[in-house]
């Protein structure tokens, strides 16, 4: 059992994100929640998996003086990715009307990445979910900004609001990983450390 491989360490998840911390919570670990601002800018050369990758790995050299002999610590960083572009945190309501306007009626790539570190050790990996959205009207769209603001949400939705419930047609890979924490992923990498 991973309690039981882990119960000499202490858990930080270094995430302002409440549903990565319901998330991790839910899995039964007990953890205390690190939050450093850091900047989250990336080469514009990075694609795809390296954006997240590179950006969850920054996060976690943030705290690479901080971290404690008997420490784990966790960060994640998610993006969409939709018609090779990325997709991360709206601006504000006209940014977040654009994404779901780009968003609408396609499919997109929902990337999470996650970096595990302790004093001597590190991993980083990420997983992938395909989602598939109906044609929003501006209706829909207008209603869900208007009601959810979801300006702290790449791609400017949540799956688990009310827009992923009239909005998403279906999804290939986990649930988990669109709402910003592949669960499994991080469950088997802490069996790990």
């Amino acid at each position: 059992m991973l309690t039981e491989k882990i119960k000499n360490k202490k858990i930080v998840l270094a995430s302002k994100s409440p549903r990565r911390q319901q998330l991790l919570k839910e899995l039964g670990i007990n953890f205390e929640i690190r939050t450093k601002d850091t900047e989250e800018s990336f080469d514009e050369g990075l694609k795809r998996e390296d954006i997240p990758l590179y950006l969850c790995a920054h996060k976690a050299n943030a705290f690479a003086n901080e971290i404690k002999e008997d420490e784990i610590l966790i960060t994640a960083d998610t993006i969409v990715w939709v018609n090779d572009t990325v997709l991360n945190k709206p601006e504000n309501e006209e940014d977040a009307y654009r994404m779901l306007k780009l968003l609408s009626g396609q499919m997109h790539e929902v990337i999470t990445a996650v970096c595990i570190k302790t004093v001597d050790k590190s991993v980083c990996f990420h997983a992938v979910t395909n989602v598939y959205f109906k044609a929003l009207s501006d209706e829909e769209i207008a209603y869900y900004l208007s009601n959810y603001k979801p300006y702290d949400k790449a791609g400017a939705y949540g799956i688990q609001e009310w827009i992923g419930y009239i909005g998403i047609e279906k999804i290939e890979g986990s649930y988990f990983n669109v709402m910003g924490f592949p669960v499994k992923e991080v469950y088997e990498a802490l069996h790990l450390f």
